[in-house]
């Protein structure tokens, strides 16, 4: 039998495979708590600089300043205003700089080694470096930590979204998807929760980093992904968590005999990775087209998240409304992506041009006091994509096969991370014009949609194993008719040559 077969035999989402998958997604508020620390621990208080009798100001700001709001931050410990301010942003985007990095070394890695090996590393050491974000004596040790937090964080919550797909039938990816995603927009409301009550920012940063010891323990019995050892040719391996699986869903001792495979290693003399997204003619149109819908989701996604912090009033409150906004969005996409008149690239297309159509018109209307004013359509934007967000990872993972899908993943990923540097200045860039951060993210959002619309359509298709099932020309007559003029042609092209 094949994999998906085994999985309709030992169960696709088990109770088994749900615990497993619990722990994976309870993760996703660990990573919330990380990714957002910034907007708290980072919060510019109102403040006024005195001026002595003499006229001149001391050279050390520290004597000069008040802080007229009671809160504590990174800012009113190192006197980070003025000509210092940009550090609280530079802390920002050294988090998605490491992330970056963590996308390079560890999305690839973990499809060499495999998922457990690396996804227990970057978890270890992502708590490990995030007790040191706490403990920080000085503003460069703290932006060190960030770095280091953010390239564990990288490389373990790539290789966990792909872990909570690879547990589970394909039929269960989407939901399975969604439902990372929407603990994701939970975990920014409970950090904004938990900011109101533990104030002070080395505190914060302590309780923030907590249950990322605790989920470790739990994520220490998960075992290694079946599909990867089926991919990687360790079928006997494969089987046998396959059958452990069927045993703790309640199914039995059940026979799983898998079709045999030759891993790529031994076929090709070395094993696929990130060159074959360059080198192979159909992923490599894929990957330039999901690099920028990453990317236009990442920027758009976080720029209006980090903005949080420059609106006027209750800052924890409006933290919570900017996770709250976006759990309407998994419920609206787990409607449409399984419709056959929509899917998941007619969706993903359509709310990322409503996410930057929605910023656009933030320039026709008052910037607050109505129904309709730039917070409620910068929530409305940030409900768009982060719909459009959600279905780009449920798709990606479908788009890619197996052998390399981490790979994939961690190439957009990558991209999505230059979003994610870039993310904390856009909001800045206000002194230059209020509506230029809005115009920014509409010009993302809806450029990114329309390339979007050049990907194939995945629903109810199988989903590739192996580099030599993606080009075979039975499994490109199962997507058709939705394979875009674009990829059929270099389809034609990679065919041809290798029949010469």
């Amino acid at each position: 039998m094949d994999l998906e077969e085994a999985y309709q035999v030992v169960g696709e989402f088990g109770r088994h495979q749900k615990r497993m998958v619990t722990i994976l997604v309870l993760l996703q508020i660990y990573m919330a708590c990380q990714t957002m620390l910034i907007i708290l621990v980072g919060a510019v208080p109102e403040y006024h600089i005195d001026i002595p009798v003499t006229g001149h100001p001391n050279d050390d700001i520290t004597q000069n300043v008040k802080f007229t709001e009671d809160i504590s931050s990174i800012v009113t410990e190192w006197y980070l205003i003025k000509h210092e301010a940009y550090k609280v942003n530079l802390a920002g985007s050294l988090f998605f700089a490491g992330v970056l990095i963590g996308n390079v070394l560890f999305g690839p890695l973990s499809d060499k080694i495999g998922r457990k090996p690396v996804f227990l590393t970057g978890l270890f050491f992502e708590v490990l470096f995030g007790y040191g974000t706490a403990l920080a004596p000085s503003y460069e040790v703290f932006a060190v930590s960030r770095l280091l937090v953010g390239m564990m964080n990288g490389g373990m919550a790539l290789v966990c979204f792909v872990l909570t797909q690879e547990y589970v039938g394909k039929s269960y990816w989407a939901m399975t998807g969604t439902l990372t995603n929407m603990t994701f927009a939970v975990g920014i409301t409970l950090f904004a929760a938990l900011g109101y009550y533990v104030q002070p920012w080395r505190n914060l940063a302590t309780a923030a980093n907590c249950p990322g010891l605790l989920l470790f323990l739990f994520c220490v019995t998960l075992p290694e992904s079946p599909r990867w050892l089926y991919s990687r040719g360790q079928t006997e391996k494969a089987e046998d968590i396959l059958k452990d699986f069927a045993l703790r869903n309640g199914k039995g001792r059940i026979s799983v005999k898998l079709r045999r495979t030759v891993s790529t290693s031994t076929t090709k003399g070395s094993s696929p990775g990130v060159f074959q997204l360059v080198t192979h003619p159909i992923l490599r149109w894929r990957t330039v087209v999901l690099m920028y819908v990453w990317y236009a989701c990442s920027l758009v996604y976080y720029g209006l998240t980090l903005s949080a912090s420059e609106d006027k009033g209750n800052r924890y409150l409006t933290v919570a409304m900017y996770g709250l906004v976006e759990l309407p969005a998994y419920p609206l996409c787990m409607y449409f992506i399984n419709k056959q008149w929509a899917g998941r690239r007619k969706s993903m297309a359509n709310f990322l041009a409503f996410s930057g159509v929605s910023c656009l018109l933030t320039m026709f209307v008052p910037v607050s006091g109505s129904l309709l004013s730039v917070t409620s359509l910068a929530l409305v934007g940030k409900l768009m994509v982060s719909a459009a967000f959600n279905i780009a990872y449920v798709y990606t993972s479908e788009l890619y096969p197996t052998v390399i899908r981490n790979a994939g993943l961690g190439v957009c990923s990558m991209s999505c991370r230059v979003g994610g540097i870039l993310a904390p200045f856009v909001p800045s860039m206000k002194s230059l014009h209020t509506s230029m951060p809005f115009m920014v993210f509409c010009l993302s959002g809806i450029s990114a949609g329309c390339l979007g619309l050049l990907l194939p359509e995945t629903l109810n298709k199988p989903a590739a194993e192996t580099l030599d099932e993606l080009s075979s020309p039975t499994y490109q007559r199962i997507l058709q008719p939705q394979v875009p003029l674009l990829e059929e042609k270099h389809l034609i092209d990679h065919n041809g040559a290798d029949s010469d």
